[in-house]
């Protein structure tokens, strides 16, 4: 079968590339980059300086060909197989890759450079917590609300962050028309492009009428301001990537609006689905986060998919720790027995998952 001809999935290119670079000759190259693009096509990125050795140089177009004949149209051409970067983006590959092989690291190049692999600190921030679903509609912008009531009954700051740009709940939920800000978060985003993300920091907050007799206080950042004008084109514009990454830029605007309200709990209503957007605030905002599901196979199952990448990057141990589950919506009507089932579903995936195996002869 011609190089042109050959059929390879998406899903076994990480293994045929581990295998590819296996080579009994010494790699002359202390560190090679392993970059899968946005069209899932791959090519290896070195420091440019090796471009002038002739014996590296030798090894990666072997290495290239070797890629080529296995991965056929997920590879490059021979004279496009190798790029030979400066130190700064190396820098950067070496920020946001994966051990994939001895001297070889993995790059996923996504939309926004945020991912499902990366996590920020070992230990959660007891004060920040991520709730999100993999499926909509299961009552995170209602808990949202009345969490926030809760904690500002009890004498909390709580500040909440609509992060569902593309489906925004939060304003409709918890405040009044009257009392919408007059910036969001898509226009710090927007904003920030230009270097004006300063400017509107000041004006994305809103405090609702309801919290006036309680011992603490609820302060809102919506995703859009009182007049959302050109939303859609704004959104378009919000996960850029620009000399900072997009996770960066959404925690130095955290920073920003925790330095201007000084919240003791930040409530952060995430993107839900298993968008990479969505990975940014499950796993690089160092929060605790409440997982929301129902009881029914498509939502276990999506959970099953997001768990099991975990597990296979060797991230079950410190993700767990993480991670709390949430039933959403609840049933009035036989709640005993639903709950108990849902707890027990809830067990299964953890164990299946992200639990590690106790041996017999290990004490328990």
């Amino acid at each position: 079968m011609s190089t042109s001809a050959r059929f390879v999935r998406f899903d076994g290119v990480v293994a045929l590339v581990a295998e590819a670079l296996k080579s009994p000759d010494p790699t002359p190259i202390e560190r090679i980059y392993v970059i899968r693009d946005l069209y899932g096509k791959v090519r290896l990125a070195v420091p440019e300086e090796s471009a002038s050795d002739d014996g590296a140089r030798k090894w990666l177009e072997g290495r290239a060909e070797t890629l080529r004949e296995r991965l056929g149209a997920r590879s490059y051409p021979q004279d496009e197989a190798v790029l030979y970067l400066d130190p700064s983006l190396i820098a950067e590959l070496r920020r946001d890759g994966r051990e994939l092989a001895p001297g070889a690291v993995w790059i996923d190049r996504l939309l926004t450079g945020a991912g499902w692999w990366t996590m920020d600190g070992d230990e959660a921030d007891s004060s920040i917590y991520t709730l999100y679903s993999v499926k909509g509609g299961v009552g995170r912008s209602t808990t949202a609300a009345v969490l926030a009531w809760h904690l500002a009954r009890r004498g909390e700051e709580v500040l909440v962050v609509d992060l569902d740009l593309e489906s925004p709940g939060i304003s409709s939920a918890m405040l009044d028309p009257s009392l919408q800000p007059e910036y969001g978060v898509v226009d710090w985003f927007v904003e920030d492009l230009v270097g004006q993300g300063d400017a509107v920091v000041q004006d994305m907050v809103a405090q609702p009428m309801w919290t006036q007799d309680l011992a603490g206080d609820v302060c809102i950042v919506p995703a859009y301001g009182a007049e959302s004008g050109e939303y859609l084109a704004k959104l378009g514009r919000v996960y850029m990537d620009t000399s900072e990454r997009w996770t960066k830029r959404l925690q130095r605007l955290l920073r920003e609006l925790r330095k201007a309200v000084n919240p003791s709990i930040v409530l952060l209503e995430s993107r839900s689905g298993l968008h990479d957007i969505a990975a940014a605030t499950v796993s690089d905002l160092n929060a605790h986060v409440l997982l929301f599901a129902v009881d029914s196979e498509t939502n276990w199952q999506d959970y099953r998919i997001l768990f099991k990448h975990w597990r296979e990057l060797g991230l079950a141990r410190d993700i767990r720790r993480r991670l709390s589950i949430v039933s959403g919506l609840t049933p009035d009507v036989n709640a005993a027995n639903y709950v108990a089932r849902f707890r027990e579903r809830s067990w299964a995936l953890f164990q299946d998952h992200l639990y590690d195996s106790a041996s017999t002869d290990e004490p328990y």
